[in-house]
């Protein structure tokens, strides 16, 4: 640990780069991945369980504990770290993405979004000030920038002018972080799918010399060739010395192929959604414990697991808790797939110090296509 925020490049393998952010609530190790606790839960899982996976650092969401219970008391409360009981780092995401994503009447405008919650229909107003000013009442240790992101497809004149909103925006957010010790505020890239943009966005933020960069804009539902060309054309543009964050990804392919461009840092609830709704995440693929093929098979999704969700638990007993809508049963797959998700982190990590990093995605993708065991 550190009274500063710092990042220590300890390996590279290509592209791909192994590190080191230390902070005063700890270090996390890169590449990352954190699970997703939208309002202060990662849901159907105890932190404890989270921490004791590998977990370093967790992401919390600034929409969602502004409306509830709301910024002001958590500071009340001591901050998000006592009330959760999670002592380690916290990266908050600005709020942007889920004020263009759920509210469903919102105005926007060179001083912020005024939108309706989604929760009562309350009307609120989001600007880059009160963003960050939010995220230090929950007292995250990364606070991300408010930003505009675009939903794709949309047209060049719209993706520009979102682009340079999100430029004046991140230099409003450095003077309203102002100095925190500690702690950092990282910038967002934006530009949708037009490389002139990413580049433009990505060269402008470097210049406000930032403890952080992320990129936003992508796994929106665009096909994954065009997100690995957006991080091909970005990253050489990205201060090598700082750590790079790729929001709101996404699968474990998609993290491979992301960490071999030389990503350092994801999150997504893909992992959590997907173990509630009967999806796990394994060395041999996806699988779906909903289907009839599972209902007699005592096997674990995976003897070999660390995590006593795989390995203890046999494949007809988690069908059943599925089929049966028993919370037990996206509790199981959620530890799971957090388990997996966080010991392919490990894996990769291990890969890059050893430089062998292409060998361990070609072994990692070989065994998701070979595929699960063949039915009983």
């Amino acid at each position: 640990m550190t009274d500063t925020f710092q990042f220590k490049l300890l390996a590279t393998d290509g592209k791909a780069r192994r590190g080191e952010v230390s902070m005063p609530r700890g270090t996390i190790r890169t590449p990352a991945f954190m699970p997703v606790g939208t309002v202060g839960t990662v849901k159907a899982m105890y932190l404890d369980q989270v921490r004791e996976l590998g977990a370093d650092i967790i992401l919390g969401n600034t929409y969602h504990l502004m409306l509830r219970p709301g910024p002001e008391r958590v500071a009340r409360l001591g901050g998000l770290h006592e009330l959760i009981r999670w002592p380690h780092p916290i990266l908050t995401d600005s709020g942007g993405f889920q004020v263009m994503s759920l509210s469903g009447l919102r105005k926007l405008d060179e001083q912020g979004v005024t939108f309706k919650s989604h929760v009562d229909g309350a009307l609120h107003h989001m600007s880059p000030e009160r963003s960050i000013e939010i995220q230090g009442l929950l007292d995250s240790d990364i606070q991300m920038q408010l930003d505009e992101c675009v939903a794709l497809p949309a047209s060049p004149k719209e993706i520009e002018r979102a682009m340079e909103m999100s430029l004046r925006w991140a230099e409003r957010c450095k003077v309203a972080f102002g100095d925190q010790p500690g702690k950092a505020m990282f910038g967002i890239v934006q530009g949708g799918d037009i490389p002139q943009l990413r580049v433009r966005s990505a060269q402008a933020l470097a210049e406000l010399n930032l403890k952080g960069y992320a990129i936003g804009g992508l796994a929106v539902g665009e096909p994954q060739e065009v997100m690995l060309d957006m991080i091909d054309t970005t990253i050489p543009h990205m201060p090598f010395e700082k750590p790079r964050y790729l929001m709101g990804v996404g699968t474990p392919d998609d993290m491979l192929k992301s960490v071999a461009r030389g990503v350092d840092m994801f999150d997504c609830v893909m992992p959590t959604r997907s173990g509630r709704h009967g999806l796990a995440f394994t060395r041999r693929g996806r699988i779906n414990l909903r289907n009839a093929r599972h209902a007699e098979d005592m096997r674990p999704l995976d003897e070999e697991s660390n995590c006593p969700a795989a390995r203890d638990y046999s494949r007809a007993y988690l069908h059943h808790l599925i089929r049966a809508n028993e919370s037990l049963g996206g509790m199981l797959l959620t530890w799971n797939n957090l388990s997996y998700y966080q010991d392919l982190m490990a894996g990769i990590r291990k890969a890059i110090e050893e430089g062998r990093f292409a060998d361990f995605m070609a072994e990692t993708q070989e065994n998701w296509a070979r595929g699960d065991l063949a039915p009983l």
